[in-house]
């Protein structure tokens, strides 16, 4: 499929609202990933790909992720917010015919990050924070970190998200900690000359 094509598979999952999201995240992960050095057409295609399923229904996405023998953590089980990227990337891999795994495992850490996130993981991730549509309070200072290092942002981006889910007592997925940890690490090797 061209990426036209898969704009329009796109367009038809999702509410207006959501689809213009999709389009601002696939641009700004294109200038991410010029800015990075990652692959420019494989980051718009994930960015306009990233949120496929998220209009979708609970049982639906559920139904997708058991077809495709996705299984659950007990975090990933009671934070429903999470399951369209797992469901998106089972999407976009079995149905849409998405070969690259790359942009498969993008989609499926784009909500919380994971353990051991590539630089096309790390594009999306902060792309999907900081897009021309956002407006809540902090995204300026993301988008000003991201301008020297994703993983600035990432850290930024993680605190406020555990902030906000623990304020509302909500479920936090330990791989959200651990992409944190590994965010942070980084910064911290690059002070002292490491990285």
């Amino acid at each position: 499929m061209t990426y036209g094509e898969y704009e329009q598979e796109v367009k038809r999952h999702l509410t207006e609202k959501r689809f213009y999201h999709s389009q601002c995240v696939a641009a700004c992960a294109a200038q991410l990933a010029e800015r990075y050095g990652a692959d420019v057409e494989k980051a718009r295609l994930a960015g306009i790909l990233h949120d496929i399923m998220k209009d979708t229904e609970e049982e639906e996405q559920l139904k997708i992720m058991e077809r495709f023998g996705i299984m659950l953590s007990q975090a990933q089980l009671r934070g429903p917010k999470l399951w369209h990227a797992l469901s998106g990337a089972a999407y976009i891999e079995y149905i849409l015919g998405v070969g690259d795994r790359e942009i498969v495992d993008a989609v499926a850490c784009h909500t919380g990050g994971k353990a051991g996130m590539g630089l096309l993981d790390k594009v999306l991730f902060v792309a999907d924070y900081i897009s021309a549509d956002r407006d809540y309070p902090g995204v300026e200072r993301m988008r000003e970190l991201a301008k020297s290092s994703l993983e600035a942002a990432m850290v930024e981006g993680i605190a406020f998200t555990v902030s906000e889910k623990t304020k509302a007592g909500q479920t936090l997925d330990p791989q959200c900690i651990y992409a944190y940890n590994e965010a942070l690490w980084a910064l911290e090797d690059k002070k002292k000359g490491k990285g």
